[in-house]
C-alpha cells in the first residue's frame, strides 16, 4: 500500500484540487493506497473540506490537531497512522506535483530506501526564499555528510522500515533523510517539479534561516555524540579549565615581574570565573551520561541496529 501524508494548515482553497490529482496518479499506479491530511489546527475551512473529503472517499484519512503543532508534528503523525510499506510526504499547498510520484516509486524499485525531490526550477522569491534554501542546504549536506540539494523539499518517498522508530521533535522534518542515513538508509535524488503558490500565504520567512542553523546543532550533537555527551561537555570544560590557569599564570607573572597587585587588573576574576565555568561543564557532562544511559535502558533501546543476520533466529536479550 501506498500512503501519501499531506500536512494542511490554512490551505481550504487548494486542498480539493490537490486531492482530486493526488488521487488520478494513484489510481494509474495500480496499488493500493490511502492520503492521509493531517490538520494542524487550521483556522480557515479547511476542517470542512477535509471531513467533506473523508465523508466522499473511503481512502482519505483525517487527524485533526487541537491546535497547530507545526510541520513536524504533523509529519510526524502522518507516519504514525500510515499504513502503507511506502510513505509518501508532501505539501498542501499544491506546489509539490503529484505526477512525480511515479517517477520516485520506479526510484525506489531500483534498490533505493529513500528519493528525495529536488526542486530545480523552484517557483518562489528568489530573495525570501529560493537564496536562503540554497545556502542552507549546502551547509547541511556538507556538515551531515548527506549530498542532497533540496533539503527543504517535502515531496518525498520513504519505505517504512527505515523511518520506523524515527522521532522527530521542533522542526527536524527536513532533517529526515539524515537520520535515516544514520540507520544505514540508502538515499537518491530526483528532480520533481514545482509549482507557483495558487492561493494562500508562505508559512515561512528570513527567520527560517536561523532555526535551520539551531537544528543543524542539535543533529550534528546527535550524530556524533549522542551516546557519549560527555566527550563534548568535558572537552569544553578542560578548555575553560586550561584557560583559568593562563589567566592564573597571567596574574602571577604581572605581580612578580611588574609589580602589580592581583586587585589592579581583572585576571583573579577571570580565573575563577572560567575555572568554575569548566568545573560546571564537566558536571553537566556527567550528568548528560546518566540521562543517556536511562533513555536506552529504560526504554530498552540498543546503541546499535542490525542490518540482517543468518541462521539467527533467537532475539537477543534485553
Amino acid at each position: 500500500m501506498l500512503s501519501v501524508i499531506i500536512p494542511i494548515y490554512n490551505e481550504c482553497e487548494t486542498i480539493r484540487l490537490l486531492f482530486e490529482k493526488t488521487a488520478e496518479v494513484l489510481r494509474k499506479i495500480g496499488q493500493p493506497w490511502e492520503i492521509l491530511f493531517i490538520n494542524d489546527g487550521s483556522k480557515d475551512g479547511s476542517e470542512e473540506v477535509l471531513d467533506a473529503l473523508a465523508n466522499e472517499h473511503s481512502e482519505v484519512k483525517v487527524l485533526h490537531f487541537r491546535r497547530n503543532f507545526g510541520q513536524t508534528a504533523a509529519m510526524m503523525a502522518g507516519f504514525d497512522h500510515a499504513r502503507g510499506e511506502i510513505i509518501i510526504p508532501m505539501d498542501g499547498d499544491y506546489q509539490n506535483d503529484p505526477e512525480d510520484i511515479p517517477k520516485m516509486l520506479a526510484k525506489l524499485d531500483e534498490g533505493y530506501d529513500v528519493v528525495s525531490g529536488w526542486r530545480r526550477d523552484r517557483q518562489d522569491n528568489a530573495i525570501k526564499r529560493n537564496f536562503p534554501s540554497i545556502m542552507a542546504n549546502k551547509l547541511i549536506s556538507f556538515v551531515s555528510g548527506v549530498p542532497l540539494q533540496d533539503f527543504g523539499c517535502s515531496l518525498k518517498a520513504y519505505r517504512r522500515e527505515v523511518v520506523e522508530g524515527v522521532r522527530l521533535y521542533g522542526e527536524m522534518h527536513r532533517f529526515l533523510p539524515v537520520y535515516t542515513s544514520w540507520h544505514g538508509a540508502k538515499i537518491t535524488e530526483v528532480v520533481v517539479g514545482h509549482f507557483a503558490r495558487r492561493a494562500g500565504q508562505s508559512k515561512y520567512g528570513l527567520e527560517r534561516i536561523l532555526k535551520v542553523l539551531l537544528d543543524l546543532m542539535v543533529v550534528k550533537f546527535l550524530d556524533r555524540h549522542a551516546q557519549k555527551p560527555m566527550y563534548v561537555f568535558g572537552i569544553c570544560g578542560f578548555l575553560m579549565i586550561g584557560i583559568s590557569v593562563l589567566f592564573a599564570l597571567w596574574a602571577f607573572a604581572l605581580y612578580i615581574f611588574a609589580g602589580k597587585p592581583f586587585i589592579t587588573t581583572p585576571l583573579p576574576g577571570l580565573t575563577v570565573s572560567t575555572f568554575m565555568t569548566g568545573v560546571i561543564c564537566v558536571l553537566m557532562g556527567l550528568l548528560a551520561e546518566m540521562i543517556t544511559r536511562t533513555f536506552y535502558e529504560s526504554q530498552g533501546k540498543r546503541i546499535y541496529l542490525v542490518r540482517e543476520s543468518r541462521n539467527l533466529e533467537a532475539q537477543p536479550r534485553s
